[in-house]
C-alpha cells in the first residue's frame, strides 16, 4: 500500500455516527489534534495506528497502557538486507565513488540534505545547491532533484522518471520520506544525518532494501560532532523500529501524555518510562483493577 494524504470534506454528521473503525498510517505525520478530529467524526469508533517508528509520546502512551501493541517483525518476501553506516563528510568522494560503482551494476540512488536552500542560520547542505555538484560528480548518468516547494506536477514527473530508470540519481529533501516504492534503488547518502530524529532516518532508511539487492544507507555526519555520531550508533546496529523508537524517547522526551507535545520533557514529574518500566506496568494494572471494581459496584 502507498500512503497518500486525505483530506475528509463536510461534517462530521455526514458519517451518522457510523464510523466504527479509524486506522491511521504513517502515524508520525499527523499530530495530536489532527488524530483527535478524525476519531471525533464517530462515535467511540476503534483506532488502528500504523507506524516503522514510534514517536516519543505514542511509545510513552504504549508504556502507560493507552496502547495495545502488535508488532509485525518480518519483511515481506524478496527484500534484501541493509547496511548502514556512519562516514563523515570529508569523505564525500569517496561516497560519491560507491554511489557511481553501483550505478554502474544497474542501481538507482537517493541523496538527501535537510534544506532546500542554503541558510546563514546554519552550515547545512542545501538540496538545490548541491544538485549542481552531483551532476558534475555523477557525469554520464541522469540526476533529478525534489524538494517540497516544487509544484505537484513537478513533483510526479521527477517521481515518474526516477521509477521507469530514465533518472539514476535523485538528489533530494526529507520529501521522499513517505510513499515512495522503487525497487531498484539500493543506495542512500544522507547528509548532516546529524540533524534528523532518529524516528526519521529510519524511515528515510525505509525507501531502500526494497528490491533483492542488498541495500547501502550511509549517514554523513560533521566530523566534529562526537555527540552526534554517538546517538545515530543505533541505527548501524538494528532496524528494529521500537528498539530506535526508545534510544530516540531517550533522546527527546516523551511529549505529553495529557496534551498535545509529540517529544520534550513533559510539565508533570513522571518516573523514567523506559528504566521503571515494570513499575509503571505494575501501576497500570493496580488502576485496571479499581476501574472495574468501580464498574461492578
Amino acid at each position: 500500500m502507498t500512503a497518500h494524504p486525505a483530506l475528509i470534506h463536510g461534517e462530521a454528521a455526514d458519517f451518522d455516527h457510523r464510523l466504527g473503525l479509524v486506522v491511521i498510517d504513517e502515524q508520525h505525520k499527523f499530530g495530536v489534534a489532527q488524530r483527535e478530529a478524525l476519531v471525533a467524526l464517530g462515535d467511540r469508533p476503534d483506532v488502528l495506528i500504523m507506524t516503522a517508528t514510534p514517536i516519543p509520546r505514542t511509545l510513552t502512551l504504549s508504556v502507560y497502557g493507552d496502547l495495545d501493541v502488535s508488532i509485525l517483525d518480518e519483511l515481506p518476501a524478496g527484500r534484501g538486507k541493509i547496511v548502514t553506516g556512519i562516514r563523515d563528510t570529508e569523505k564525500t568522494e569517496a561516497a560519491a565513488q560507491f554511489v557511481r560503482d553501483q550505478l554502474a551494476e544497474g542501481r538507482q540512488a537517493y541523496i538527501v540534505y535537510p534544506l532546500i536552500e542554503e541558510s546563514e542560520k546554519t552550515k547545512s547542505g542545501a538540496v538545490t545547491v548541491e544538485f549542481e555538484q552531483w551532476e558534475k560528480r555523477l557525469e554520464g548518468w541522469r540526476c533529478g532533484l525534489l524538494h517540497g516547494r516544487m509544484t505537484a506536477e513537478e513533483k510526479d514527473t521527477v517521481m515518474e522518471a526516477f521509477r521507469r530508470g530514465d533518472t539514476r540519481v535523485l538528489v533530494s529533501t526529507t520529501v521522499i520520506e513517505v510513499g515512495v516504492d522503487v525497487a531498484n534503488a539500493n543506495v542512500m547518502l544522507i547528509f548532516n544525518a546529524e540533524r534528523f530524529g532518529l524516528a526519521q532516518l529510519h524511515q528515510l532508511r525505509g525507501r531502500i532494501g526494497r528490491g533483492e539487492h542488498k541495500s547501502y544507507c550511509i549517514l554523513m555526519v560533521d566530523p566534529d560532532n562526537a555527540e552526534a555520531v554517538e546517538r545515530l550508533k543505533i541505527l548501524e546496529e538494528t532496524r528494529d523500529g521500537f528498539r530506535i523508537a526508545e534510544a530516540d524517547l531517550a533522546a527527546r522526551g516523551p511529549g505529553e501524555v495529557l496534551g498535545t507535545a509529540q517529544s520534550g520533557l513533559p510539565g508533570l514529574k513522571f518516573p523514567e518510562f523506559l528504566n521503571d518500566y515494570a513499575l509503571i506496568q505494575r501501576a497500570r494494572d493496580l488502576a485496571r483493577e479499581k476501574i472495574g471494581e468501580s464498574n461492578s459496584a
